[in-house]
């Protein structure tokens, strides 16, 4: 077996085992370069600080702090993703159309590109259109999205380089972050659009009382 393959798979290995971890903050991912390979990645037993950030969107720059006061659920990921991306969108924005006009208004939906070679903004806010969710397509260099990365735990790395059609292994996990701005939970892929909307809820709800 290559060094290509044994990267990958070690990746593979890491992303299995964050699925494990989804509902702890006890382990986290953290993207470190390896010496091996620039695109592989550690392991870091350190929980995510979230934070502030500020990317590109078609109509300049967005920061989440634009968002103050609303509760925001942010996806890593990327447009030319076969199955994983589209199915937790998918899922995110079912739950979206059953929430009320009052709940849709204090919340936002960020979609953060980690291909942004491919990913445009205009491609990104294309993409994120066609589920119907009020979402938020964001990009920028790649030294912006692996600082933002670490911050918030989430692992990537590109897989075949070489290819135009490459993919891009991901972690895949929704960034549940309150109003005041503060990375409070980390939501397991394909999470069912009911269970989307009941940590929706105990958000808003929390903000109310």
């Amino acid at each position: 077996m290559n060094q290509q393959k044994l990267n990958r798979a070690f990746l593979l290995l890491m992303l299995a085992f964050g699925v494990f971890l989804a509902g702890s903050y006890a382990l986290i991912y953290v993207i470190k370069p390896t010496e091996t390979h620039q695109n592989a990645n550690k392991v870091s037993l350190e929980a995510p600080i979230g934070g502030n950030f500020t990317l590109i969107s078609p109509n300049g720059e967005v920061s989440l702090s634009d968002f103050k006061n609303k509760l925001v659920l942010v996806y890593f990921g990327y447009t030319f993703c076969p199955d994983i991306c589209p199915t937790n969108l998918g899922n995110l924005s079912m739950a979206y159309r059953q929430l009320s006009d009052e709940q849709k208004s204090n919340l936002q939906i960020l979609f953060i590109s980690v291909d942004p070679e491919r990913d445009t903004p205009e491609r990104l806010q294309q993409y994120v259109n066609y589920f119907d969710a009020n979402m938020i397509g964001l990009t920028g260099n790649a030294e912006t999205l692996l600082e933002i990365s670490r911050r918030y735990g989430v692992v990537y790395a590109k897989v075949d380089d070489h290819k135009e059609n490459y993919a891009v292994d991901h972690s895949a996990f929704t960034y549940a972050v309150d109003q005041q701005g503060v990375l409070r939970e980390q939501l397991p892929h394909a999470t069912a659009p009911n269970q989307f909307i009941d940590t929706i809820q105990r958000y808003l709800n929390r903000s109310t009382n």
